[in-house]
C-alpha cells in the first residue's frame, strides 16, 4: 500500500494555516459558550457528557474538542497526527482558558499513546474515517480506549456520498468511487473545503471508503453494542458544489430531491 500516512499528514499540515483563518476561531475566543456547528448538530444525540472523560480522535485544530469541553466533560483529550494542527489547537484552548490535553499520534497507535480503558466517551467527528484504510482495526482501537460501559459517538460522511463522482454538468448523481473498503483512491485537490487564497502546498491525498455494513460489523466484532444509527439528508460541508444549498444552519442539502441521497450518518455504541 502507498504510504498513505505520510501523504495525508502532509496534506493536512498544509491545510492548517487556511483553516485557522477560515474556521471562525474568534467566535470561540469572544463567547465562552460558543460551540461548533458540528457539535451543535450532534448535541441532541450525544446527550449529557457532564463528568465524563472524553477523547476526540482525529481532532484537527480542536474546535470540536473545545466544544466538547464546554459541554461539561470532566476531562477532554484530543488526538491527531498533524503537529501544526495540534499547535493551533493548543493555542486556541489556551486563549479560551480550556484545559485540554492534546496528543500527537497516528490513529492506530492511540492506545499506546493514551493508555487503555481511560475514557468514558470516544468521539469521532465528521470526515475522519475516510483517512483510515482498515475499519476493523479502528473499531478495536476504540474498544480498547473505552472503559467498560463507555460509549462511542460518531457522525460521518455517508459511504454512498463518498462513492459519488464529482458534480456533472447535467446534474446527475453518479456512483464512481468504491463503496466498500478498498486500497484507497488518490486525489489531487488544490483547495481545501474552506475558502482561502492560494493553493495547498501538499494537494495529494489518499481516501478510503467503508460501507455502512462494514462499519457496523466492525463495531460489533470489537465487543460493542450498537445503540443508535441514523442517516441524515445534510452534511456540514459542500461536497457537490452547485447541487447543494445551505439554508443557513451550516448544513448543506441537495437543492433538488434531497431524499435521493444519504449524506451523513450518526452511529452510537456502548462497550459491554
Amino acid at each position: 500500500m502507498t504510504d498513505y500516512v505520510a501523504i495525508n499528514r502532509a496534506n493536512w499540515d498544509s491545510r492548517v494555516h487556511h483553516h485557522v483563518v477560515g474556521y471562525d476561531l474568534e467566535s470561540f475566543r469572544s463567547d465562552p459558550q460558543f460551540i461548533s456547528e458540528v457539535v451543535r448538530f450532534d448535541q441532541v444525540r450525544l446527550g449529557s457528557i457532564a463528568g465524563l472523560d472524553v477523547v476526540h480522535l482525529q481532532c484537527h485544530i480542536g474546535t470540536d474538542t473545545l466544544s466538547l469541553s464546554r459541554l461539561g466533560a470532566r476531562s477532554v483529550t484530543g488526538l491527531d497526527f498533524s503537529a501544526p494542527a495540534l499547535a493551533a489547537a493548543r493555542q486556541l484552548a489556551s486563549e479560551c482558558g480550556a484545559q485540554i490535553d492534546y496528543v500527537e499520534s497516528e490513529l492506530y497507535d492511540a492506545v499506546s499513546a493514551l493508555g487503555a480503558e481511560r475514557f468514558d466517551l470516544v468521539y469521532t467527528g465528521i470526515g475522519a474515517l475516510c483517512w483510515l484504510p482498515d475499519i476493523r482495526r479502528w473499531a478495536h482501537v476504540v474498544a480498547k480506549l473505552l472503559r467498560p460501559g463507555g460509549r462511542l459517538f460518531i457522525r460521518e460522511g455517508h459511504p454512498v456520498l463518498e462513492s459519488v463522482s464529482e458534480p456533472r454538468p447535467d446534474g446527475l448523481l453518479v456512483i464512481e468511487y468504491p463503496y466498500f473498503e478498498s486500497e484507497g483512491v488518490h486525489f489531487v485537490e488544490e483547495q481545501s473545503y474552506v475558502e482561502h487564497e492560494g493553493t495547498l502546498t501538499s494537494p495529494e491525498s489518499v481516501s478510503f471508503n467503508h460501507g455502512l455494513g462494514e462499519v457496523i460489523t466492525a463495531v460489533l466484532d470489537a465487543g460493542m453494542t450498537l445503540t443508535g444509527l441514523e442517516e441524515h439528508r445534510s452534511v456540514p460541508w459542500n461536497p457537490l458544489e452547485d447541487l447543494m444549498v445551505d439554508p443557513g444552519d451550516g448544513e448543506y442539502r441537495l437543492k433538488v430531491g434531497p431524499d435521493r441521497l444519504p449524506l451523513t450518518y450518526t452511529l452510537r455504541a456502548t462497550k459491554a
